[in-house]
């Protein structure tokens, strides 16, 4: 894909094209399909969400447009309901600290546990991290578990007089309730559109479910999942999660060039943490974790 195609005048137009075809997706799926089919109306708008999201991170790197402004201007809408557009932009660039990933505590997307406080938890909740940590309990439970630790350690944040988290929820509350009024307006019932956003987040899970590992080289910890089919599409292909942290100003769509262009090296690299597909993933680990919950790599205790 050439560079005039998709730049022009300092704007990414692919990119652009596909933040309006999203949010005109989501206004027909609201309105019009409800009265076909109220399953297929909360199916597609799982997509839609999940697909929003994925923009959404296109977006606090810098695109489509020059400004940064401009760029969150078109992310005012949380489609998703639940999360910040500032604090997933923070919480996620701070998650590009390469050296950092997958700490517990200065990772803020990893899905590891202090094993000091894993060994405290009582027993019904590290059942419920172990069934989080298969593919099939982070699609199921994992948004419920997230949501609930990223929404108390906002609070504890705002509780100690953190400015930017307060600012963050404040600028969200009338983004939601935008959305919300829309589906007020709209055939689709509350419920369902909660249930909608639910699916996607729960799709995006299948994204973030292995995409670092545990090693003592923080390299080697990010993933190639080399799929180039409809989930690779859904993520933008951040599922080529290792071109992305070394080229994290890189718009998705020159992700798979360069990864073709420099394969070797990547998987030198990140010492070939490396799956070829999501039907690899899913046949590997639907019911069964991957990691342990405890980071395997601290003190056991």
């Amino acid at each position: 894909m050439s560079e005039r195609r998709v730049h022009w005048a300092g704007v990414e137009w692919i990119t652009l094209g596909l933040i309006l075809a999203c949010y005109a997706t989501w206004l027909g799926a609201l309105w019009w399909l409800p009265g076909l089919s109220m399953v297929l109306a909360v199916l597609v708008l799982g997509v839609v969400i999940a697909f929003h999201a994925s923009l959404t991170h296109e977006v606090l790197h810098g695109h489509p447009f020059k400004s940064k402004c401009v760029n969150e201007m078109t992310m005012f809408l949380p489609l998703n309901l639940f999360i910040p557009y500032n604090r997933f932009r923070d919480t996620h660039l701070a998650h590009h600290r390469d050296a950092l990933l997958t700490d517990p505590y200065d990772d803020p997307e990893s899905n590891f546990l202090d094993p000091a406080v894993w060994h405290a938890m009582p027993v019904w909740k590290r059942a419920l991290y172990r069934v989080n940590n298969t593919l099939l309990g982070r699609i199921l439970v994992g948004p419920a578990i997230g949501q609930t630790c990223f929404t108390l350690d906002d609070l504890r944040a705002m509780g100690r007089g953190d400015g930017a988290v307060l600012w963050a929820w404040m600028l969200h509350v009338p983004g939601v309730a935008l959305v919300i009024w829309a589906v007020v307006a709209s055939p689709m019932p509350v419920w369902a559109y909660a249930l909608a956003a639910y699916i996607g987040l729960g799709l995006l899970k299948i994204r973030t479910f292995l995409e670092h590992r545990a090693h003592e080289k923080s390299r080697a910890r990010t993933v190639i999942v080399e799929d180039r089919g409809p989930l690779a599409w859904l993520f933008l292909f951040n599922s080529l999660h290792v071109v992305h942290h070394m080229h994290p100003g890189a718009a998705w769509y020159e992700l798979p060039r360069l990864y073709r262009e420099g394969k070797e090296r990547y998987l030198a690299c990140n010492e070939a943490y490396v799956f070829r597909s999501y039907g690899q993933v899913f046949r590997q680990y639907f019911l069964r974790a991957k990691d342990p919950v405890p980071h395997p790599l601290w003190p056991q205790g």
